[in-house]
């Protein structure tokens, strides 16, 4: 099995793509609502519940764990890999943990991962990237370093939409949505001077159910870069490198859905990103 760790219910979009893209395949998704949201939580603190997360994941069979969530990845993800996951046996045993800035930072500069010195042709590379996230993932700074350190001469638009995910969440109008990626743009723009940026990442996973929004109000030309497809190529790459990690494939696939907090609410607002038919379940139970 697969497991996808989010500290909340964007992540969903992820999942969607995940089991569009690989129908027969198990995942278990786990939602840390008791927590949510991790924003205004110390860097400990959020590095502590992500790795509680994976474990709980590995500890129901999953090799590896996906963090579906930019707050977890660009806080936790580095330490949990370099630091935690090397020390333990779980490492010993196979198991992994990735994250969805990786796969994002690879298809903004057509560069792999692996790869952190300026190469040919992207040493030379003059675009403007807009990056637009909640305020914690912006503060971390870790898109605009990733993509620097590969393209050193791109420009880099960081934007907050500080109130967009939780305006997602909440189901509120499209009007509302609009006025909120409309100002996010807008600030973006501001930052490049009135030019338009060549690509535009959407750094937080609530955002692909606006992506039209974006779309509407980025001048066509721009190339919007959204997580779920992104990381659903990403992850079929990693999987045909790393097969053992597949496990065996269920027809319909399974899926489980996991919360750490009430299952009907967790159930009830998953309906903004999948309609009706997720039913999650305590991480006890």
């Amino acid at each position: 099995m697969i497991g996808v760790f989010d500290s909340g219910l964007g992540g969903l979009t992820v999942l969607r793509a995940l089991t569009a893209r690989f129908p027969e395949q198990p995942f278990v998704y786990l939602g840390d609502h008791a927590h949510v949201p991790y924003g205004n939580r110390p860097s400990e603190e959020i590095i502590d519940l992500t790795r509680a997360g994976v474990e709980h994941l590995f500890r129901r069979g999953c090799k590896l764990v996906l963090l579906g969530c930019n707050t977890a990845t660009a806080v936790a993800a580095r330490r949990l890999q370099t630091a935690w996951l090397p020390a333990t046996a779980w490492k010993a045993a196979g198991h992994n943990v990735v994250g969805i800035v990786a796969p994002t930072v690879e298809a903004a500069t057509q560069t792999p991962w692996a790869v952190t010195t300026p190469q040919y042709p992207q040493k030379f590379l003059t675009d403007r990237i807009a990056v637009f996230g909640t305020t914690r993932t912006i503060a971390s700074n870790v898109y605009a370093e990733e993509i620097r350190k590969r393209c050193p001469k791109v420009t880099v638009l960081q934007q907050v939409c500080s109130e967009l995910a939780g305006a997602i969440e909440e189901g509120e109008t499209e009007a509302d949505l609009e006025r909120l990626v409309v100002a996010g743009i807008d600030g973006a723009m501001r930052e490049a001077g009135g030019e338009p940026p060549h690509r535009a990442i959407l750094g937080c996973t609530h955002f692909p159910l606006v992506e039209h929004l974006f779309r509407r109000h980025l001048p066509s030309a721009t190339r919007i870069l959204s997580q779920p497809e992104i990381v659903a190529d990403s992850l079929e790459d990693y999987l045909s490198r790393h097969p053992h990690y597949k496990g065996d494939s269920a027809p319909g696939g399974r899926l489980q859905l996991l919360t750490t907090g009430d299952p009907e609410e967790a159930s009830a607002r998953a309906r903004v990103f999948a309609g009706d038919g997720l039913s999650f379940v305590h991480l006890g139970s």
